[in-house]
């Protein structure tokens, strides 16, 4: 059984607890290796050697510190295949999806390689008297991130990519269920010329996650996970006077206006709702038709565009989704779907006894479909996170817009339409964070940055991008003044040319 421990000083280092926790092949059900539960000793080593290596990183000017990002950023371009298959092997992600976990991840440690640019600072020459007034971005110390196990490959660098990059060390904290992943990468880091000890990887449970916020060393925590632990954590933290930006969880909405193009907006729904079989924070599992002929007319394309998807093993090049991960996520996936029917949704696609031949034991569940969903039921109001559909109708514009709105997550939301107006309309009206006109999972590029509002995100500051370079540094401001006759001016000699 393979036994997987820590990155700690730059060594992967077994671990001392005796406790672990199994890892599965989703697409077998069987295990496959164990991860070890680090200890408290365990963590205050990793962040020991993080501030020892920290202090000299941080002195180290901006564009060494870009040219090791540069070198690790083609390091793991080199490494992609592997990666994929790592990934893939223990979230149950078809390999497409995997490559674009770590595409995406790239993305983010690209962004971070112009930091020389980001931290250049403020300067007013004369703000007074013989007043210089100016201003620098300085590096927070040790820092940590938290991450989940649906994006093992992306979430790890949008965290550790700008945290390092502007001068601090890092702890990451990877999901217990696909660690291998954010392993291979912080010991990639390593290999590309970052100093020892500045990135460290803990496997852990909750124990290492309170550790991480009562530890007087770190500075900030980022964390990306369900609403509920998210602000757990950010109050933990926060109460331990630490910066903290906490993801939570969604429940993102899909408007179809009447004069959408029917035949995009399917194929951009289907591919939204049911890939990487729903595990995906920025997923859509609601759809919202404008005016029953609109609803009519989807569902009339959508019913057998899922009669043609493919659920398949991770390696298969042709499945549209592999496995969930777990067989105790799939579980939970299928209870409620049932508890959707029994609210009274009208259940049109169900996947809740889907079997893949030869890999029964697998964790795969099919596609569902619910129709006639209300925005009382509780399956409504909760994320689901799996390859689940809900169709909930609107008779107007307005109403389609206070859905999003008033929901308890707001992550992210879409409208499709090919009318200017409308679209201006809702993207400056709904109560969303993430915004899409005819793009089903508005994303947004690396240069900007990712964060929803309400139970979706806890705190001021959104993912990488300049919102990033902000939240891993803190500004200091320095007022000089050189007045006259405290000098000998004679040593001031003026050149002739």
């Amino acid at each position: 059984m393979k036994q997987i421990g820590h990155f700690i000083d730059g060594q992967l280092v077994a671990g001392t607890s005796g406790r672990t926790k199994d890892i599965f092949n989703p697409n077998t059900g069987d295990v496959q290796a164990q991860v070890n539960m680090a200890t408290p000793a365990e963590l205050d080593a990793a962040v020991k050697s993080a501030a020892e290596a920290q202090i000299a990183w941080m002195k180290t000017n901006p564009q060494k510190r870009s040219r090791v990002m540069f070198a690790y950023k083609q390091l793991v371009e080199a490494h992609m295949d592997e990666l994929a298959a790592m990934l893939s092997s223990e979230h149950g992600k078809v390999l497409a999806d995997s490559r674009g976990d770590v595409i995406r991840g790239i993305d983010v440690i690209e962004f971070a390689c112009g930091v020389p640019h980001g931290q250049k600072g403020e300067h007013t020459y004369g703000a007074g008297p013989e007043i210089d007034v100016y201003s620098m971005r300085k590096p927070l110390g040790v820092v940590a991130g938290i991450t989940p196990f649906n994006f093992p490959a992306m979430i790890p660098m949008w965290m550790f990519g700008m945290a390092i990059a502007t001068g601090n060390a890092c702890i990451l904290k990877p999901s217990e269920k696909d660690p291998s992943v954010p392993m291979k990468l912080a010991e990639l880091f390593v290999e590309a010329g970052g100093p020892v000890g500045l990135l460290q990887c803990i496997n852990g449970d909750k124990e290492i996650v309170d550790a991480i916020c009562d530890h007087p060393t770190i500075k900030a925590v980022s964390f990306v996970g369900s609403s509920d632990i998210a602000q757990y954590v950010y109050a933990r933290a926060t109460a331990n006077g630490k910066r903290a930006q906490c993801m939570g969880g969604a429940k993102n909405h899909g408007i179809i206006m009447p004069d959408a193009n029917m035949d995009q907006a399917v194929k951009d729904i289907l591919g939204a709702a049911y890939g990487s079989a729903g595990e995906r924070c920025m997923a859509l599992p609601v759809v919202v038709p404008v005016g029953e002929g609109t609803a009519e007319r989807f569902l009339e394309k959508m019913l057998p565009a899922i009669e043609a998807m493919k659920v398949g093993v991770s390696e298969d090049p042709e499945a549209d989704y592999g496995p969930v991960v777990t067989g105790v996520h799939r579980d939970s996936i299928k209870a409620q779907v049932t508890k959707a029917v029994d609210e009274g949704a009208t259940l049109l696609v169900d996947g809740r006894d889907f079997s893949l031949q030869g890999y029964e034991d697998g964790f795969f569940i099919g596609p569902s479909l619910l129709d006639n969903v209300t925005s009382d039921m509780e399956t409504y109001q909760d994320e689901i996170f799996g390859p689940v559909l809900q169709i909930v109708r609107a008779e107007t514009f307005e109403d389609a817009l206070r859905l999003p709105s008033e929901h308890q997550y707001g992550n992210g939301v879409a409208i499709f339409t090919q009318n200017g107006r409308a679209a201006r309309e809702f993207a400056d009206r709904v109560e969303v964070g993430m915004v899409g006109i005819n793009v089903p999972i508005p994303v947004p590029v690396a240069y900007h940055s990712f964060g929803g509002w309400k139970r979706s995100a806890f705190g001021d500051a959104n993912q990488y991008g300049m919102e990033g370079l902000r939240f891993y540094t803190k500004v200091k401001t320095v007022t000089q003044r050189w007045p006259e006759g405290e000098t000998d001016d004679s040593a001031f000699i003026i050149p002739t040319f």
